[in-house]
């Protein structure tokens, strides 16, 4: 996948003669849901609830990279839900998990192709879960919340199908790797 995407990147420099940067001023909000979790895996983890997502981001400078650049800043915040449970005869137990990722990220774009803005940027925030235990019979550990800052790296691409709508594909480390959506441009 990552081959796939330097490739396109690389062949995308070729062709970006003409290609305009968004600008300053434009509002971008992002709604996606993802594909595979950063948060859970092993096969006893369930999703209850889908990776969701939804970012902002307000384009501060324009005019970088030889008028095909420019920085962004915003807000993000996503959401997901998991379950893991366990047999013991006839009996079982388990959690349930709820995870937040809210904070601030910072894009830089650069774009190859007139309709197709691409970016890179990250993510300073703070982490949320909690958990809860269900089940016939108690397990005897603690249910509770905790949390932390953290960090995420993504990279992504919108392709506008008009002047304010496009797709919306990101890769990273938030609350999945995969991040597919619509963006609305204001």
């Amino acid at each position: 996948m990552r081959n796939l995407l330097v490739i396109v990147l690389i062949l995308g420099s070729f062709a970006a003669l003409n290609a305009q940067p968004v600008e300053k001023g434009d509002k971008i909000l992002n709604l996606g849901i993802g594909l595979g979790s950063t948060l859970y895996s092993g096969s006893y983890y369930k999703s209850t609830i889908p990776p969701v997502s939804a970012s902002l981001e307000v384009v501060i400078k324009d005019d970088l990279f030889n008028d095909k650049g420019a920085l962004g800043l915003g807000g993000y915040i996503g959401y997901t839900g998991f379950k893991s449970e366990y047999a013991w005869g006839n009996d079982y137990y388990g959690w349930k998990y709820t995870n937040i990722i809210i904070g601030p990220r910072g894009y830089l774009h650069y774009n190859f192709l007139d309709k197709l803005d691409t970016y890179t940027g990250l993510l300073i925030g703070y982490w949320i879960s909690t958990n809860k235990e269900y089940g016939t019979i108690q397990s005897g550990y603690t249910a509770g919340s905790y949390g932390g800052v953290t960090w995420s790296w993504f990279a992504g691409g919108r392709y506008f199908f008009s002047d304010n709508f496009a797709g919306m594909l990101e890769l990273g480390y938030g609350i999945s790797y995969l991040n597919i959506g619509v963006a609305l441009k204001f």
